[in-house]
């Protein structure tokens, strides 16, 4: 994954604010040489009904909703990102069963004690079987 210092903040920012709870949303851009290269979030309100501090939902109207967002901005959907509150920022095995899409990236932040850390990239297999860690690359915006 590219992205900008910017996008990281964004994304620990939204981390931070929506502590104890996961937060998510979409990365938007475009895939360049077959890199996902990151230029903005999409923040979507995480709709699980119970235990949000350790699973999030994001609906399919939400998913519509950032497309054209997206569409609008000339990107594309290239991954998700959500916080792993008082967790690291690897996948968990909840993650790997709803993940859905190879070829996103799967961004995660970890949130200790209300402070964003880490934030981490992961690619699905194409067998849907594992994630394998995707390095992130920071630039500065064009």
């Amino acid at each position: 994954m590219i992205t900008s210092p910017d996008v990281l903040h964004a994304i620990r920012t939204h981390g931070e604010a929506g502590y104890p709870e996961e937060i998510c949303g979409f990365l938007l851009g475009r895939i360049q040489d077959g890199t996902n290269v990151v230029t903005a979030i999409e923040r979507v309100d995480n709709e699980q009904d119970a235990n949000r501090e350790r699973r999030y939902l994001i609906p399919p109207d939400a998913f519509r909703a950032a497309q054209r967002t997206a569409t609008e901005q000339g990107l594309d959907i290239v991954g998700i990102y959500h916080s792993h509150p008082d967790h690291p920022a690897q996948p968990s095995a909840t993650d790997l069963e709803q993940a859905t899409f190879s070829g996103y990236t799967y961004a995660i932040v970890s949130v200790d004690d209300g402070t964003a850390r880490n934030v981490t990239a992961w690619q699905l297999a194409p067998d849907r079987s594992r994630f394998t860690e995707e390095p992130i690359r920071t630039e500065a915006p064009a």
